[in-house]
C-alpha cells in the first residue's frame, strides 16, 4: 500500500513537494521554538549540578544582586547545626567593560571573602579553573581577578593581562569555564576590594553560600536556617525598598523606585541598612512559634532554582504551543488542499479501482497512505532542519543562547508530522471512498 502511494506521489513531483516543504517549515519552527525552553531546562539541570550548596538572600529578593543581609548573621548560621562553610557574597552589576556599555549578556562583578571560599570543598569556580590560579590570601585588598574564558575571549585578554572593569583595572589571574550561560558571567574578585570600589557598606552582604555537612539534607537545613532567622528586623535601603513598596508597605513608592533605579544605573550597589536587624524579644518568642511569621532570609537550594526555572519554562511552553498551533493549522490545511485536487485529478482512478474489486477502506487507506507519506517526510526534514539550525545558532551566539533540542522532542515533533499529514488526508479519502465505481468513471 505505501509503494502504491509513493509511486503516485512522485508521479505529481512539484505539489507533493511543496507540500512536504510546507509541512517542514512548519515542524522547522515548532523544534526551533521549543528548543528555547528545552535549552532553558538543560542549561538550568547542568549548571545546578555544579552548585551542590545552599544559597541564603534576602527574602524577596528575584536574585541575589538585589538582596541584603546583614554581616553579623554570618557568625550566627555558621553556628546552626549541619553548616559546614558559610561563604561571604557581594554582587555588583558590571555597565562598562574596557570602556564597552555591557547590556546582554549581562555581566557581575561577585566580591567573595576569599578565605571562607578556600575552605570549600566544592568552590564551583575553582573546580572549573582552565588556565592560570584562583584567587589566594595574597590577593586580599588588591585588584586581582579571575574571569570566565568567555568574557577574556570577548575582550581579547588572558591571564596577565588587564581588564577595565566600571573604571577600575584589574589584573586578571586566572580563567575559569563552567561551561554555563549562568555561571560564566562573573569576575571574581576580593569582597572587601568591590565593597570600597562599589561603595558597598561593609555591614552588609548581598548573600550566603553555605556548604553543608553530608549527614543533613538539604531540606533539613533549609528549614533549620528559615525558623532561626524566623520574625527578625531586616528594612535595607535602596533597590529592595522598592521591591516591597510593590507589595503595598512603606511610604512613596514613587520616590523609592527612582531611587532604585538610579542605584542600578549607577552601578547597582546596595546602599548602607537604615535599620539594623533585631531579633524578637524573649516575651514574643512563644507567640512567633504558635503564629506562622515568614523568615527574613530565603534559602535556596538547587532544587528550588530548578522548580524556579521549570515554572517559567512551564509557562513559555504554553505560549510557545500557542505560536506552534497556528504553523501547523496552515500545515494542515496545506496537506488537504494538496490530496483533495489529487482525488479530484483521480476520480477515473478510483472507479477503475473499486471496479476491480477494491473496497472504500482500501480507497480510504491508500489516499491516508500517501498524505501520511507527505507527514513522514515532513517531519524527518523539518526535525533536521530545527536541529541544525539550532547548533548554528548555538554556534554563533555561545553567550547568548543555549538551544537543545533533546530525543523527546525530536521525536514528538516527528509523530506530530505523521499525525498532521494522515489528519490531512482523512476528509479527501472519505470523498474518494465514498464514489460508487460507475459515478467514478462516468464522472472522470
Amino acid at each position: 500500500m505505501f509503494r502504491f502511494a509513493w509511486r503516485n506521489l512522485i508521479n505529481r513531483p512539484v505539489r507533493t513537494v511543496l507540500s512536504v516543504l510546507g509541512l517542514s517549515v512548519a515542524i522547522a519552527g515548532m523544534v526551533g521554538l521549543f528548543a528555547i525552553s528545552g535549552g532553558i531546562q538543560h542549561l538550568v539541570t547542568r549548571t545546578f549540578e555544579k552548585v551542590p550548596g545552599l544559597l541564603i538572600q534576602q527574602r524577596g529578593a528575584p536574585i541575589p544582586i538585589f538582596s541584603s543581609l546583614p554581616v553579623a548573621w554570618e557568625q550566627e548560621i555558621s553556628a546552626l547545626p549541619g553548616v559546614a562553610v558559610v561563604n561571604s557574597e557581594v554582587m555588583l552589576r558590571v555597565n562598562l567593560i574596557e570602556d564597552q556599555r555591557i547590556l546582554s549578556p549581562p555581566r557581575f562583578l561577585l566580591g567573595i571573602d576569599i578565605p571562607s571560599r578556600l575552605k570549600l570543598k566544592h568552590g564551583v569556580y575553582d573546580e572549573h579553573l582552565v588556565e592560570g590560579r584562583f584567587l589566594g590570601v595574597e590577593d586580599q585588598g588588591k585588584l586581582n581577578c579571575v574571569v570566565s574564558r568567555q568574557i577574556a575571549k570577548a575582550f581579547d585578554c588572558t591571564v596577565g593581562s588587564t581588564l577595565a572593569v566600571n573604571g577600575t583595572t584589574f589584573q586578571i589571574v586566572g580563567l575559569y569555564d563552567c561551561k554555563s550561560q549562568l555561571l560564566d558571567v562573573n569576575i571574581l574578585v576580593d569582597i572587601d576590594t568591590l565593597r570600597r570600589l562599589g561603595r558597598i557598606s561593609p555591614d552588609i552582604v548581598s548573600c550566603y553560600y553555605i556548604e553543608k555537612h553530608p549527614d543533613v539534607s538539604n531540606r533539613d537545613l533549609k528549614k533549620r536556617i528559615e525558623k532561626h532567622f524566623q520574625g527578625r528586623e531586616w528594612k535595607p535601603s535602596g533597590v529592595m525598598d522598592a521591591l516591597i513598596l510593590l507589595s503595598g508597605e512603606g511610604p512613596n513608592p514613587f520616590q523609592m523606585m527612582a531611587t532604585a533605579l538610579d542605584t542600578w544605573v549607577k552601578g547597582g550597589s546596595v546602599p548602607p541598612a537604615t535599620s539594623q536587624p533585631t531579633v524578637a524579644k524573649p516575651s514574643e518568642s512563644k507567640i512567633l512559634d504558635e503564629i506562622s511569621i515568614p523568615s527574613s532570609v530565603e534559602v535556596l537550594s538547587p532544587e528550588d532554582w530548578a522548580e524556579q526555572f521549570n515554572e517559567f519554562s512551564g509557562d513559555l511552553k504554553l505560549f510557545l504551543t500557542l505560536i506552534s498551533s497556528v504553523g501547523f493549522l496552515i500545515a494542515v490545511l496545506s496537506i488537504l488542499n494538496t490530496m483533495l485536487m489529487s482525488v479530484v485529478e483521480r476520480i477515473g482512478e478510483f472507479g477503475i479501482l473499486r471496479a476491480n474489486g477494491w473496497t472504500r477502506g482500501e480507497v480510504m487507506r491508500l489516499v491516508i497512505s500517501e498524505s501520511a507519506v507527505i507527514g513522514l517526510s515532513g517531519g524527518f526534514i523539518g526535525v533536521l532542519i530545527g536541529k541544525i539550525a539550532s547548533l548554528i545558532a548555538n554556534h554563533f551566539w555561545p553567550d547568548k543562547l543555549a538551544l537543545h533540542v533533546s530525543v523527546g522532542l525530536a521525536v514528538f515533533g516527528f509523530l506530530t508530522s505523521t499525525l498532521l499529514g494522515i489528519l490531512g488526508g482523512l476528509y479527501p479519502a472519505w470523498k474518494a471512498a465514498s464514489l460508487s465505481p460507475m459515478d467514478a468513471i462516468r464522472r472522470a
